[in-house]
């Protein structure tokens, strides 16, 4: 196990994005290319929209669904036996899913084993690149989350192309082989051991790369009591004895709220993409093509917006690029039912797909920037286990208003709405910190409390200006005793 001060910010770090980046491709383009197979099991099976949508929904469900579960394997096992585990889960479900003989079959196999395999790999992979980066880590999740719009360029005309020459079941009896690399991905992930993870307050305080939320966190944790101390000598795990305090932080809950609007607006364009282009006149190459085309820019999305996000001018601006991003993703959802031809449909993809993969890139950057680097893969977890119920949802409820209405208007329009309210709220959110925060200002002037922290060995006393010199004395007196004992 590596052990470094900081985030090392390169050396074996980009070996972990190489990892990460093919962890992407194996998991979402896979989950995306899903959605090539949707007209081939509606027409082998004979099912509606509605029943053969459920299996994109459970796949991704699945995956998000038990996200905690592969934060928690990778936490206090191991990252690589988590990955490596899951590979081989994934591929079992996507070989098993080639003997189907039932729909139900599929949402066992294909949903429910090859989503876990998938869970267990996506969000630990993800929280090993904040581990390994902290100046360039926007640009270094921009390289590692481009394996999802690269694997779909990639894989989408692809497995076109085998559903032709080997049908369906062939197509998944390969994707099984192909999905095994996660194995190889797995290996790549060495851990590392940050002087952050285990180390005394003072010392855990003085570090420039730790995050203010995480300093302020420690200083509250010892907030003026003889009662609370910190034994000499003795290390303080931070992530262990905090590892989900991170979820009653307003800034967290908020992201939360957002999170889930946001999942379920984003969710049936990549199940339902290629159906309306087929129900307008495009052919099944075109339809392939336009998946294609949204897979390749949304590498650019997840690079550029990555590189721009950390430059200095933008740094400070990442949480309204996020919200720009995902609002923009939703008003091209709402022009979508007037996109009725393939010249049409390609600046679709254009647009889509770069936002997507911009605020994709700025997911885990925002959770970091909310919870620290110690938390991040426990609030990773998290935020994907906030996936799950809209991804299981929102798939067949666009695909029971398609039956109902014999149009995608409705179900376009409300992912569209669903979208743009996530980003509003965040929006919202911003504004309501920004005015309190100067109502305050404006109510404490010159003022306000300053607190003070003071340590003597391992023990760390936080008070404010406001007390008696009285309080002051007594609680010096009682950390010298207790230092001489």
């Amino acid at each position: 196990r590596a052990r470094h001060t900081g985030p090392p910010d390169g050396g074996w770090g980009w070996m972990i994005v190489a990892g990460c980046f093919l962890v992407t491709i194996c998991t979402r383009a896979v989950t995306r290319c899903i959605s090539i197979f949707f007209v081939e099991f509606q027409a082998y099976f004979g099912q509606d929209y509605a029943r053969t949508a459920w299996i994109h929904s459970i796949v991704d469900c699945a995956t998000m669904l038990c996200a905690p579960l592969g934060s928690l394997i990778s936490n206090h096992v191991s990252c690589q036996v988590g990955i490596m585990l899951g590979g081989l889960l994934a591929s079992t479900g996507l070989i098993l899913s080639s003997f189907a003989t039932r729909l139900e079959h599929l949402y066992l196999s294909l949903g429910v084993l090859t989503g876990l395999g998938f869970a267990l790999c996506y969000s630990p992979a993800i929280a090993m690149v904040g581990k390994y980066f902290n100046k360039r880590k926007a640009l270094a999740y921009g390289i590692a989350m481009s394996g999802s719009g690269i694997g779909t360029f990639i894989l989408a005309p692809v497995v076109q192309l085998l559903i032709e020459q080997f049908s369906w079941r062939g197509a998944l009896l390969i994707l099984g082989g192909f999905v095994l690399n996660l194995c190889v991905c797995g290996a790549l992930m060495r851990p590392i051991s940050l002087k952050e993870d285990c180390k005394t307050a003072p010392e855990f305080l003085e570090q420039d790369y730790v995050p203010e939320t995480e300093k302020q966190d420690l200083k509250r944790m010892f907030i003026c009591s003889p009662l609370i101390k910190l034994w000499p000598h003795e290390c303080l795990c931070y992530c262990s004895w905090k590892e989900y305090d991170f979820l009653l932080m307003p800034g967290f809950m908020v992201l939360a709220v957002s999170v889930l609007f946001m999942a379920y607006g984003c969710s049936p364009l990549f199940v339902y993409l290629v159906p309306y282009a087929l129900s307008v006149g495009v052919s099944h190459h075109q339809a392939a093509f336009l998946m294609s085309i949204l897979g390749v820019i949304d590498i650019i999305g997840n690079i550029t917006f990555g590189w721009l996000t950390d430059r200095r001018c933008l740094k400070k601006h990442r949480y309204f690029c996020y919200l720009f991003a995902v609002g923009m993703d939703g008003l091209c959802c709402l022009f979508l039912p007037v996109l009725q031809s393939f010249p049409l449909l390609v600046p679709f993809s254009f647009t889509f797909g770069y936002f997507d993969g911009a605020y994709v890139t700025l997911i885990p950057v925002m959770t970091a920037d909310v919870v620290g680097t110690s938390l991040l893969s426990s609030a990773l977890g998290v935020v994907y286990f906030l996936h799950a119920i809209p991804y299981l949802v929102s798939p067949p409820v666009a695909g029971w208003l398609v039956d109902r209405t014999g149009s995608y208007t409705a179900s376009f329009l409300l992912c569209g709405f669903s979208m743009i309210f996530s980003s509003a709220l965040l929006c919202f959110a911003r504004l309501a910190k920004k005015i309190k925060r100067t109502h305050l200002r404006s109510l404490t002037g010159n003022t306000a409390l300053k607190q003070h922290i003071w340590t003597n060995g391992a023990i760390a006393y936080s008070v404010t200006a406001e007390l008696d010199q009285k309080d002051v004395e007594f609680l010096a007196v009682d950390t010298n005793s207790f230092s001489n004992r």
